[in-house]
């Protein structure tokens, strides 16, 4: 007697067949990351034991005045070339039990089920990894989030392999409420604690920050400021489900769902902020499993890179 196998085979179709929406999903589910998306900076690479990142400082620059035949300053300017991230892995599962596949034996609703324990996996994924992007990457195997790569303790902390205790360049930019003695109120927050940031990090009009990411009590004091006066929203951040404002020439962004810690706001100059996945680990399924053990059918979903910076000095956050 042949015995009919039944899989959640469905659900690996119906990934590869709606890959880019799913990445797209995840993209409007987090205003950083639809940022790094729109700029060009989601990119992908085929190997390496770690993430090498260039460096884009200028640490012992070789801008000389000279007159005739004096002798160039040809000497190497950067101390370090690059920072290395390592990379990490992400694993979410598709599972079906033998149970749960004989009960829905019917090709309809086997195609349910798969496409049910897909969203699921897909929207816990999406939960979860848009908490990695603002975390400080201190749970085993997480990638850097931004509680690392723009540190409340900006002054130390390894970060790509670099020491910002002994290397300044690689510190970011901290403005800490409590320290400077203002207030968290719409009457001083603009003024006093967003300016003195945006002037450290303002470096001309093609190279200011371009994204300031906001917690909910951030975001509520800075709109309460802006109550008189016109800000124009980035259409595209609309369209994406996310409230908008301006502050000069960067779009302000509530994000307070995502996890953002509380009580910040992030300045960030997107040029120098990249994520790096592996091209055969970007959401990618893997061909259906079967435990020789246990009666089931798991189908794993794989993700492998890591967020990275090039330019630490040019990010910064207001913390209360």
């Amino acid at each position: 007697m042949r015995i009919k196998r039944r899989t959640i085979t469905n659900c690996s179709t119906t990934f590869r067949k709606h890959r880019k929406e799913i990445k797209d999903n995840l993209s409007n589910r987090n205003a950083l990351l639809k940022y790094i998306t729109k700029k060009g900076n989601y990119s992908t690479e085929d190997g390496g034991l770690t993430i090498a990142t260039p460096l884009d400082y200028n640490a012992n620059g070789t801008y000389q005045r000279y007159s005739d035949w004096d002798t160039l300053n040809i000497s190497q300017s950067d101390v370090i070339s690059a920072a290395e991230f390592q990379w990490r892995q992400i694993a979410i599962n598709i599972v079906a039990s033998g149970r749960e596949l004989r009960i829905n034996s019917g090709d309809s609703r086997i195609i349910s089920l798969a496409k049910a324990r897909m969203k699921n996996a897909i929207r816990t994924f999406n939960n979860n990894f848009s908490n990695d992007l603002y975390s400080s990457g201190s749970l085993a195997n997480q990638i850097n989030g931004l509680q690392a790569l723009v540190a409340d303790a900006n002054t130390t902390g390894t970060v790509g392999g670099i020491d910002a205790a002994a290397w300044t360049f690689w510190q970011n930019k901290l403005f800490d409420l409590s320290v400077a003695g203002v207030a968290l109120a719409a009457s001083t927050f603009e003024g006093s604690a967003m300016l003195p940031l945006w002037l450290q990090l303002d470096r001309g009009p093609d190279d200011c920050p371009d994204l300031i990411v906001m917690d909910n009590v951030h975001y509520q004091t800075f709109e309460g400021s802006q109550i008189s006066l016109k800000r124009y929203a980035n259409a595209d951040m609309v369209s994406g489900g996310f409230s908008t404002l301006k502050y000069k020439k960067a779009d302000v962004i509530y994000d307070g769902n995502s996890g953002i810690p509380s009580n910040h706001t992030y300045m960030l100059n997107t040029e120098y902020l990249k994520l790096v996945v592996h091209k055969d680990a970007d959401l990618t399924e893997v061909p259906e499993q079967r435990p020789v053990n246990q009666d089931g059918s798991v189908i794993p979903v794989l993700w492998m890179g890591n967020l990275t910076c090039s330019n630490r000095s040019q990010q910064g956050v207001i913390i209360a």
